[in-house]
């Protein structure tokens, strides 16, 4: 079961529970977006356009791509210019596709537990770990600068 949409100029082959990233799209109710469908595949393996088709994807984040010079150049002139560009992005998952009747969703994801924080030492634990005496390492400088004049 997938589905071919269409967003930010591009087309993109997805299925329920696809992560995609398309260019920065404005967020609808809840952080859902709907896209254009171009086809639909069932699952006898048929691929064709449904009028009711609809698919749902949920925003997880915006960012930012990898950055991009573009270098100007005319040679013999002393002309150069450079400049880069990052391209927004937003993270989407497809969380729903839907066509004549049957609606396919992607599983829930597993919710993050919160990490338990560290509790600090009492005065008891202070006394048994006492720092320890640094070496001296003079003995084997000394060494190095004989060695030297030698």
């Amino acid at each position: 079961m997938y589905a071919v949409i269409r967003a930010g100029g591009k087309q993109y082959r997805v299925a329920p529970g696809d992560v995609i990233r398309v260019e920065k799209v404005g967020t609808g109710t809840d952080g859902q977006v709907e896209f254009p469908v171009l086809a639909v595949s069932g699952e006898e393996g048929q691929v064709g356009h449904q009028a009711d088709a609809r698919v749902v994807g949920q925003v997880l984040g915006e960012g930012r791509g990898a950055k991009v010079l573009v270098f100007h150049y005319k040679r013999k002139k002393q002309y150069k210019k450079l400049r880069g560009h990052r391209q927004a992005f937003s993270a989407v998952r497809i969380a729903e596709i839907a066509f004549g009747g049957q609606s396919f969703k992607a599983p829930d994801l597993p919710k993050k537990e919160a990490k338990p924080k560290k509790v600090k030492a009492t005065a008891s634990h202070e006394h048994e770990a006492e720092p320890k005496a640094k070496k001296k390492s003079a003995p084997k400088k000394a060494a190095k600068k004989a060695a030297k004049k030698k």
